[in-house]
């Protein structure tokens, strides 16, 4: 096995523990980035599609039996946000798609699929509007994680990290 492989699964347990501990103290209203798609998004597009899908199947299954959420829901959540990012992976342009402002926009497009299908299935608030739904548990969400990535990024250096 490669050591790429191990460091992806390494790095994920602080990050998960940072992301129930840590995290929630900086949320806006109930709006909270997700590190682990940050990190789900820089492997897919360093080792490829398939690869950042079945390692987004890894971490939402992970994530559902650590913190005890709606069985699947994070899994296929994070199995689809790592194919689409995947999307991104291409070896002659790996560099270009870690320059900050591009690796923003995929993590924001992967955290928009990934928190579309986490409220999906886990808002059970049937009363409200389905926009307003939509907009405080996948929008947000998705721009503050972009937002936290690209602060990341611009720190990133700009030789091989992991």
């Amino acid at each position: 096995m490669r050591t790429q492989h191990i460091i992806s699964f390494v790095l994920f347990f602080p990050l998960l523990l940072i992301q129930t501990t840590v995290i929630p103290l900086l949320a806006i209203d109930t709006v909270i980035p997700d590190l682990i798609i940050i990190l789900l998004v820089y492997y897919s597009i360093t080792q490829g599609q398939i690869y950042g899908a079945v390692l987004g199947f890894i971490y939402g299954f992970l994530i559902d039996i650590i913190t005890g959420t709606t069985l699947g829901s994070a899994m296929i959540a994070k199995t689809l946000a790592g194919f689409t990012a995947g999307y991104f992976s291409s070896e002659n342009k790996v560099d270009q798609y870690l320059i900050p402002y591009y690796f923003a926009l995929i993590v924001l497009f992967a955290s928009l699929i990934d928190s579309t299908i986490n409220a999906f299935f886990t808002s059970i608030n049937l009363t409200g509007n389905i926009f307003t739904v939509f907009f405080q548990y996948a929008i947000l969400p998705a721009i503050y994680t972009a937002a936290l990535a690209l602060t990341v990024m611009i720190f990133y250096p700009k030789r091989k990290m992991f």
